[in-house]
């Protein structure tokens, strides 16, 4: 399995960034999909998830802000950030849990992360 994200950088306050996972090896439609980050010192952190079949789930620090999604065809997970903020400065992991085609035990996969910086 291989979760691929792209899409981070720089940007100042106030800013907006996309980013995209690309999903392979792992069925995609069924698996649960999500975003976390981590900051420097800090805990990795649920940022936002959508479920298969089910609603999206956001952070309180971000609900409003951020728009989780997934296009299923093509195997991708996005999150759109806007009125961005030093406070989401962090490495963001895309996260799967499903299974792998021709296996029925679901398993947590994870991206390699991506640098987010936020300037004041």
């Amino acid at each position: 399995v291989q979760l691929v994200e792209s899409g981070g950088g720089l940007v100042q306050a106030g800013g907006s960034l996309r980013l995209t996972c690309a999903a392979s090896g792992i069925l995609f439609s069924s698996a649960d999909m999500g975003w976390y980050r981590q900051a420097p010192g800090k805990q990795r952190e649920l940022v936002a998830r959508i479920p298969r079949g089910d609603s999206a789930e956001y952070a309180d620090s971000v609900r409003g802000r951020f728009t989780i999604s997934r296009f299923n065809a093509d195997k991708r997970l996005y999150l759109e950030m806007k009125s961005l903020n030093p406070a989401d400065t962090a490495v963001y992991y895309c996260n799967a849990f499903g299974s792998r085609p021709g296996r029925s035990l679901r398993m947590n996969y994870w991206g390699q992360g991506i640098q987010v910086t936020v300037s004041s």
